[in-house]
């Protein structure tokens, strides 16, 4: 753990960014690779890679898990907001791998049942691998962290995009074999590297921001 100062939680969408109509968003899926004692990677039953486990975060009211994501601003790259978000809302700093884990189009929180482009964000979502956790962050009193095995991951993730992206970070640490990221309750369509979510999951719960 790390004591490192706290600083203040970003407020307010005066510097946000926007595509257009689309408000952009990024975030990441934080990720620590398991170690024995001699600082060696730990490896599955078998000689499979190594165990890799994720970080998720809770929100109030919920018992599903998200992984941190915010708008990204005028006075920041991508990684940087991406890195910004890590640390308000799970309290870890760590390396942003640059090359990212998918694109999204989400629709916003309040008007899940529009089409218009006004209420939609545009999500960049990349892997971050852990290298520091604070004892205390801007955002611990809303969001408890909580360290996961890919499995428990896919089952506590709110959103198909976030299975989505775990499914990348896997396929990437060379956990899993490549497998179709889409989920079979969604419709996706591929908009210039984008993806639009077309179809609400059970309970409605389609919004990234």
């Amino acid at each position: 753990m790390s004591s490192d100062a706290v600083a203040a939680a970003r407020k307010g969408r005066l510097k946000q960014r926007y595509d257009n109509e689309f408000r952009l968003v990024a975030g990441c899926v934080p990720y620590r690779v398991k170690k024995d004692d001699e600082g060696n990677p730990c490896s599955s039953l078998g000689g499979a890679p190594a165990e890799v486990e994720v970080l998720m975060i809770s929100t109030p009211n919920r018992a599903d898990m998200v992984f941190p994501k915010g708008g990204w601003e005028d006075d920041e790259d991508v990684y940087e907001a991406a890195s910004r978000e890590a640390m308000e809302e799970a309290g870890v700093k760590g390396v942003i791998n640059r090359a990212a884990l998918g694109h999204w189009v989400f629709k916003s929180k309040s008007s899940q049942n529009s089409t218009s482009p006004r209420v939609a964000c545009k999500g960049c979502i990349f892997a971050m691998e852990v290298t520091a956790e604070l004892d205390s962050w801007p955002e611990q009193e809303t969001h408890s962290r909580r360290w996961v095995s890919p499995a428990e991951a896919y089952q506590l993730c709110r959103y198909d995009w976030m299975r989505e992206a775990l499914t990348a970070l896997l396929e990437r640490l060379s956990v899993i074999e490549p497998v179709a990221a889409a989920a079979a309750t969604q419709e996706l369509t591929d908009q210039t590297g984008m993806y639009m979510m077309l179809q609400a999951s059970s309970d409605g719960a389609v919004a990234l921001c």
